[in-house]
């Protein structure tokens, strides 16, 4: 008879991958996959040099140039910026020293890397895979413990694929129900954070289960993973289903001939029936509709038919502090309607919604409209892969013909760490992950939602119900 304690998926991944105890709390866990970039990864070698060290296990390794990337169209890629150039040249001369492999500056399947990394097979249920990037989360839609780790950490993995590594709280999330039509695992992500705080995951893994993640498809699993790190999550897992497994398999032919024993690994990759998470929450998705954020923290969102809210509403302290503190940055009046508010700029892409469908999806709303005067609209692809196939569908034509900027893969206007920024004052629906002040350029304002919302915003000149919009197919 097994008597052994019911386990989360969480639990089954981290025991799997314990190297030793160190004590009550902390373990050393051994990291199937390192993802690197080119800003937290020079002093990471910087550190292996000093002390003399190599990289054991580089086929484990996999770096990408893409936060500092220029994205404008043409088919040569230029880094004109002497410091972001120094650190691609950098990165170069790092992987091809320790023979790691690289996504580099003018490689066809360049991009992001968490876009990257899943589209090659990389990810498959099971692993344990870290970056210098908080965004890691992503990869828990294959039901791989995926998380974001420090420079100095990024040394310790390249010098001994191992990882120092406290272990984590559980948190189980269950969302039942159907999405409505024109709400998608943005607004459903958004919901949750706006629910249950920036903070409110703080410490834990969050596994997604119940019938609404069951439905969704592996992208917007991944929009869902990528952005549970904005509740302060330290993981996000959905356990693998037959949906994950065709995904994996379609793009890992070197599982072929393990097949077998891949899929009967794969099948224990749950939470047993008993399990206990440390905390739960429950949601229904019949009652989310499409999200947008109105100030500089992914919490402080509203349904497209709500409002900001009014200070005096809010608990004295920190969270009315806050709020009026970012209603002043976004420049929006206590109680204003969200719908309405008019936008300069609109940006679709990056690792939350910079895949092939999140480009259908805002092709369907392009398609045979214009971008409304005094909006400039872009759309970036998250990857060479993702362009590629973007174009073979004539998506590419659509957005041009709307009005909007096709442009080349990258992380672009998520953060302003390359050449795509945003002015003072200038407002933008972005499908991205962050709205924090001076994310996307210092004083410009950004409004978190899905590519279909961010894509009725660029047709109408202001922040637009999609629901309202008659979807051309």
């Amino acid at each position: 008879m097994n008597n052994m304690t019911p386990r989360t998926l969480y639990r089954k991944l981290v025991d799997s991958h314990t190297v030793a105890a160190l004590d009550d709390e902390n373990i050393l866990l051994f990291c199937d996959l390192h993802l690197m970039n080119e800003y937290t990864s020079p002093q990471a070698f910087t550190g292996l040099d000093e002390q003399g060290r190599g990289v054991p296990l580089p086929g484990q390794n996999v770096a990408v140039v893409s936060h500092i990337i220029p994205t404008h169209p043409g088919k040569v890629r230029v880094i004109a910026d002497a410091a972001s150039a120094l650190q691609a040249s950098n990165l170069h001369r790092n992987c091809t020293r320790f023979g790691i492999p690289l996504f580099d500056t003018n490689d066809a399947l360049q991009g992001i890397e968490h876009v990257i990394a899943p589209e090659h097979g990389m990810v498959r249920p099971g692993m344990v895979i870290i970056c210098g990037d908080s965004h890691t989360t992503t990869y828990g839609a294959l039901g791989a413990l995926g998380f974001g780790i420090g420079t100095t950490e990024v040394e310790h993995v390249l010098a001994t694929q191992t990882l120092a590594y406290r272990v984590a709280r559980s948190m189980l999330i269950r969302v039942d129900g159907v999405l409505p039509a024109g709400s998608t695992a943005k607004d459903l992500v958004l919901a949750v954070i706006g629910r249950i705080g920036a903070q409110g995951a703080r410490g834990c893994v969050v596994e997604f289960s119940g019938s609404a993640i069951d439905a969704l498809s592996i992208e917007a699993r991944f929009t869902l993973c990528n952005m549970t790190v904005e509740a302060g999550s330290r993981g996000a897992l959905v356990a693998p289903d037959a949906k994950a497994v065709d995904y994996v398999l379609a793009r890992a032919p070197d599982l072929a001939e393990h097949r077998a024993a891949a899929l009967a690994a794969w099948q224990a990759l749950r939470s047993d029936a008993g399990a206990v998470f440390d905390v739960e929450h429950r949601f229904d998705a019949s009652r989310i509709a499409p999200q947008v954020t109105w100030g500089t923290s992914p919490d402080q969102v509203a349904a497209i038919d709500g409002h900001v809210p009014l200070p005096a509403d809010l608990p004295a302290g920190p969270e009315r502090s806050s709020a009026e503190r970012a209603m002043a940055y976004a420049r929006l009046p206590a109680g204003a309607p969200i719908a309405g508010t008019p936008i300069q700029h609109v940006f679709i892409g990056s690792c939350t919604n910079g895949r092939i469908e999140d480009l259908r999806a805002a092709a369907g709303v392009a398609r045979g409209r214009q971008v409304a005067a005094g909006v400039r609209a872009m759309v970036v692809p998250g990857s060479g892969a993702v362009k590629a196939a973007a174009e073979a569908e004539g998506l590419d034509r659509v957005f041009l013909a709307a009005g909007f900027e096709w442009r080349n893969p990258g992380c672009s206007m998520c953060l302003a760490m390359n050449d795509d920024v945003l002015a003072e004052g200038v407002r933008c629906a972005s499908t991205t992950n962050r709205n924090f002040e001076g994310r996307q350029g210092r004083g410009a304002i950004t409004h978190l939602m899905g590519p279909a919302m961010a894509a009725a915003a660029a047709v109408t000149g202001r922040i637009t119900d999609v629901r309202q919009l008659e979807l051309l197919a």
